[in-house]
């Protein structure tokens, strides 16, 4: 299997490493393809879309034409053996100015698959990437019934299709959830091994790697985060603080339980929790909200560990990272002294 390179940072590309057993899922469904949409949902930067670059080249090798949208990193592409297609899809790409606009054509996809398919395409893998962050849930779950017509009910025969929607947005997730239109797997950040492999494509210095370990929890866009400011440890909490939008308000709304969940995450799967609460850390990506049975069939790749609260991971709520839950009591601290 080829191995692609991915943009790790400015001026550092890396070899795609580990998720051994991600890519064998893969595999399998080439061989068979999918009954329904693969919806893969996990905490945003755990290595999503670099598993899918690379599960489009085992694709390739099968003999499947791909179509692949990824609005946040403006890429719609599509390698079908049609050159009439293909030009019509650069041209939209060049039409659009953000990742926003970009967005608006992901109902687009339906149309270019149901016109390869109308020229002859037998095989075909249809991705789409990160789109449901720019989509309302409900928007997102009636797409995702789309991909499953496109299945169910082609316009012309086709031997297989393999279709993947992948998401951090939790929200989206929940909606999606409510009907029998895709079959849901969680993905984790990656495994310690893989991981520590990752790690050791970065150039010195750098801290210890358990050191890393503790901060990311194997979350590699957080791993280049922290090479690309030094590893200065106190500027991604303060990014953090501020993108998450940690207010002053927001922690002192909610601190009695926030003061709770930062020492186990598991204390917002309590009954008396307030609803609210939990939306709000849902939407703002900062927990991964009622994990999994670890059973490996129900999950891309490893799952986590059932419990390990040094990484901030409980049997039922996680932080999405340790540096999610460290942002989390840094704004606590500092609601206390204004």
């Amino acid at each position: 299997m080829r191995r692609v390179k991915l943009p790790f940072a400015k001026g550092l590309e890396v070899e795609f490493v580990d998720r051994d057993r991600a890519i064998q899922q893969v595999l399998e469904w080439g061989e068979r393809g999918t009954s329904s949409p693969i919806v893969v949902y996990g905490p945003e930067g755990c290595g999503k879309t670099s598993w899918l670059i690379q599960g489009v080249e085992v694709l390739k090798d099968l003999g499947y034409g791909v179509i692949y949208f990824n609005p946040l990193r403006k890429e719609f592409e599509v390698e079908v053996g049609i050159d009439s297609i293909r030009g019509r899809v650069l041209e939209l790409v060049r039409e659009v100015t953000s990742e926003y606009a970009l967005a608006k054509y992901v109902w687009s996809v339906v149309d270019f698959v149901n016109e390869v398919l109308r020229q002859g395409r037998k095989k075909l893998t249809v991705i789409v990437d990160d789109v449901f962050q720019y989509l309302e849930p409900r928007l997102a779950a009636t797409f995702v019934k789309g991909m499953l017509e496109l299945i169910e009910h082609p316009v012309e025969s086709y031997e297989k299709i393999v279709a993947i929607v992948a998401t951090s947005e939790g929200l989206s997730r929940y909606e999606i959830g409510r009907h029998l239109w895709a079959w849901l797997m969680p993905i984790w950040n990656m495994s310690k091994g893989g991981f520590e492999e990752l790690y050791g494509k970065i150039p010195n210095p750098k801290p210890p790697f358990e050191d890393v370990w503790r901060l990311t929890g194997g979350n590699p866009r957080m791993l280049s985060r922290l090479y690309q400011v030094d590893w200065s440890v106190n500027t991604i909490i303060n990014i953090l603080i501020d993108e998450k939008e940690l207010t002053s308000i927001f922690i002192g709304r909610w601190r009695s339980w926030l003061e709770l969940a930062v020492e186990d995450p598991d204390t917002l799967w309590r009954a008396d929790t307030p609803e609210e609460l939990v939306k709000e850390l849902i939407k703002k990506n900062l927990i991964f909200y009622q994990i999994r049975d670890r059973d490996e069939r129900l999950w891309i790749d490893e799952p986590p560990p059932k419990k390990d609260l040094e990484l901030g991971i409980g049997r039922y709520v996680a932080w999405q990272t340790p540096l999610h839950r460290e942002a989390v009591k840094k704004a606590l601290h500092l609601q206390l002294t204004y």
